[in-house]
């Protein structure tokens, strides 16, 4: 092993930060690090939190991570902002928000930029909360950039997920219930002390009403006001029962399969598509564009030539 590798593994915040950061630039040493670190992964409770813009997701997630650190769990946070339109880099909002919970040697956070990348995630949280957990973390809460019908990332990634929203999401229910409303695992009604809060429980619970029948899990609803702390050790207790609820009849290894599948498939169509950016130079590239442009060619050949010959 490595001296990285061991210095993670023996729970090195330096290290880990570092580790991150490597991730974020996609370093050419990323891909063996991550190898040698697979092994010590995977024993993480992974927890998504995603939500619109605004809803409160950093406040909750703080509460959150204060409730499992209260159960005796080492706690890693990974907030994905958006990017800076300047910088390039991650806004670090999320993290100032949750100052309270950077004294505790028990947590450790990282906000990550999107990248202007849509789905509420970005490329590299995966492999982050890898290295967390092989820090040694017991739970990983992973806080998305906020999400609308069909930025669903997040799902991929975890164990669960807690999809937060407020009184004013009323009007986008319809809609929500085609794409993000499906793959909660509990919902937060945060700032419900708002108006609206009483209509929109009800749509809700129509909507999620029988969702879980054939698995046995109905997604909860929690009324929150995260800011003074309401509701949350609910939302809580929600996820512990849920996570006994995964780790019973096989489903939560069903489920980290399924996401393994997507997961092979993903990196693989990364290592094949760099291997043919590197192998069929600029000069290849535009004489088969030029025979599509001519006639000579439609680009369905060609793409199936280029096939042929490179992968």
């Amino acid at each position: 092993m490595t001296d990285l590798a061991a210095r993670i593994c023996a729970g090195d915040v330096r290290s880990v930060a570092r580790a991150i950061s490597l991730i974020e630039r996609n370093d050419s040493s990323v891909v063996g690090l991550l190898s040698e670190l697979y092994p010590y992964s995977g024993k993480a409770y992974r927890v998504g939190i995603t939500g619109p813009p605004g809803a409160g997701k950093s406040t909750l997630t703080g509460r959150l991570a204060a409730c499992f650190r209260r159960a005796g769990n080492s706690v890693g946070v990974l907030a994905v902002d958006i990017t800076s339109p300047f910088t390039g880099g991650a806004l670090l909002g999320d993290r100032i928000r949750m100052q309270a919970l950077t004294a505790d040697p028990g947590v450790f956070i990282r906000s990550m930029g999107n990248g202007g990348q849509a789905g509420g995630l970005c490329r590299a949280a995966q492999d982050a909360v890898r290295v967390m957990e092989a820090m040694g973390k017991e739970v990983v809460l992973v806080e998305t950039a906020g999400a609308g019908q069909t930025e669903v990332d997040v799902v991929h990634q975890v164990d669960a997920v807690v999809l937060v929203l407020v009184p004013e999401s009323g009007d986008e229910i319809q809609v929500l219930k085609a794409g993000v409303l499906e793959i909660a695992d509990v919902i937060a009604l945060n700032k419900s002390d708002r108006p609206g809060a009483d209509t929109l429980v009800r749509e809700l619970g129509e909507m999620v009403h029988g969702q879980g029948e054939m698995d046995g899990w109905e997604t909860p609803l929690v009324r929150t006001v995260a800011t003074e702390g309401r509701g949350v050790e609910d939302v809580f207790e929600k996820l512990e029962a849920y996570r006994v609820h995964l780790n019973t009849g096989g489903r939560l290894a069903r489920l980290r399969g399924v996401q393994a599948k997507r997961e092979v498939k993903e990196r693989l169509r990364e290592v094949v598509l760099a291997r043919l950016d590197a192998r069929w130079d600029a000069g290849e590239m535009e004489a088969a564009v030029a025979e599509v442009c001519g006639g000579g060619k439609d680009p369905y050949r060609v793409a199936m030539e280029v096939a042929r010959g490179y992968v």
